[in-house]
């Protein structure tokens, strides 16, 4: 499913800017966890906390795997694992999709009318790359049709609506460095982003907005909220769509908050050692 792509200097040095911090507890918990747990007998007795290595990624699901691929190895500087693809075959299938099988039978309509695959049949199949930020990776997932190259779209429409209040919807966070000009970054991103065309790229504003074009209009210093008080005190956020229309959210942690998370990483790592 093509070559490997090599990483150059340049994009490890990009990637270095994007994600450090306090989620790095899965890497740290990774490699302090590991032994302990066997050290108590029977790590298939232990609780079940204590047999997990932390988060090992993230999945998004895209429309243009090129485009994905694109936004999170060139804009936002992470550096590819891997890809494969072409799956299908009912193992696969029945790994991904039972529960979607199940459904589509109860409410008995065509799964692919609910946006289930085909890959058991092999109408459709699946390709996937992961890209490796510092602290976290990130797996881009595409199903098409059969017929199609890989870079031709997804067989299924994307979600119209893209709430992060629906319940299931889920986000994925980068943390930007506490040396890094928040507003400016966020300028930056979209710029870089509306010149390669991903128009999906926008950034909420702190200010009230009705309409794309006050949005653009807006100051630069309303493209973050900066928490002052309160127990988040010294968090930093905005929330962005990403090139599919996904939901992110870029944070800073500083001050106050930065400790709390400092010292809930050490306790942690300590927990996780002690046992």
């Amino acid at each position: 499913m093509g070559d490997h792509q090599d990483t150059d200097e340049t994009g490890i040095q990009r990637r270095v800017l994007v994600a450090t911090g306090a989620a790095m507890i899965g890497g740290l918990v990774a490699s302090a966890g590991a032994a302990p747990a066997s050290a108590q007998g029977n790590v298939n007795s232990a609780p079940l906390g204590a047999r997990l290595r932390g988060v090992q990624h993230f999945g998004l699901t895209v429309q243009n795997m090129d485009r994905a691929y694109e936004f999170y190895t060139e804009v936002l500087g992470g550096t590819e694992v891997m890809r494969d693809g072409d799956f299908q075959g009912e193992r696969i299938h029945n790994t991904l999709l039972t529960d979607q099988e199940i459904e589509a039978r109860e409410r008995r309509v065509n799964p692919r009318a609910m946006g289930v695959p085909d890959l058991k049949g092999g109408a459709q199949r699946l390709d996937v790359r992961f890209i490796q930020f510092d602290n976290v990776v990130i797996e881009l997932l595409q199903y098409r049709d059969a017929g199609q190259a890989a870079n031709a779209g997804s067989f299924a429409e994307p979600l119209d609506h893209m709430s992060p209040a629906f319940p299931r919807m889920m986000h994925i966070c980068f943390h930007i460095r506490d040396d890094v000009d928040f507003n400016r970054f966020i300028a930056d991103l979209e710029a870089e982003s509306a010149r390669r065309g991903m128009t999906q790229v926008r950034a909420n504003r702190v200010v009230t907005v009705t309409t794309e074009k006050e949005r653009l209009a807006a100051p630069i210093d309303a493209n973050s909220n900066g928490i002052t008080e309160g127990k988040s005190n010294g968090w930093r956020l905005i929330y962005c769509k990403g090139c599919e229309g996904e939901q992110l959210e870029f944070v800073q942690a500083l001050g106050p908050v930065k400790q709390v998370f400092d010292q809930a990483r050490e306790a942690r790592v300590k927990l996780v050692g002690g046992r």
